[in-house]
């Protein structure tokens, strides 16, 4: 029975970046591009990438002799899933403790102020 998980692992997510960023790849490809971030093996990536497609997070297109492997779901979608289960682990479900938690550790450069500020500023305009 093929698995359905659909929240990646850590090495799962660097993965799924990789192929968000550059596109259908091959492992070789995929395993280069890691490289300069982490330390890994070329058989992890290797068999990383063939739990991904049991997990339908990636397909992978055997028609040549190296398989190319694309991401099967959408990074705005794996995203949201993974900010809501860190919201209901982490924060009891209080998006305001995240947003203050985030803004605490690290500064925000005026663009992203600006941007939360207009995020706001249109939440509250749609909830009157």
């Amino acid at each position: 029975m093929p698995r359905t998980t659909r929240i990646p692992s850590n090495a799962e997510f660097e993965i799924l970046r990789l192929l968000w960023k550059k596109g259908p790849s091959t492992v070789r490809e995929v395993y280069d591009g890691l490289g300069r971030n982490i330390d890994v093996g070329y058989t992890t990536v290797l068999k990383t990438m063939q739990v991904m497609a049991e997990k339908r997070l990636v397909t992978r297109d055997e028609s040549e002799r190296s398989h190319v492997y694309s991401a099967a779901v959408e990074e705005k979608s794996i995203k949201r899933r993974l900010v809501s289960d860190l919201l209901d682990k982490a924060f009891d479900g209080s998006a305001a403790q995240l947003v203050l938690q985030a803004l605490s550790d690290k500064k925000a450069s005026p663009e992203d102020i600006r941007q939360i500020r207009k995020l706001l500023d249109d939440t509250a305009r749609k909830s009157r």
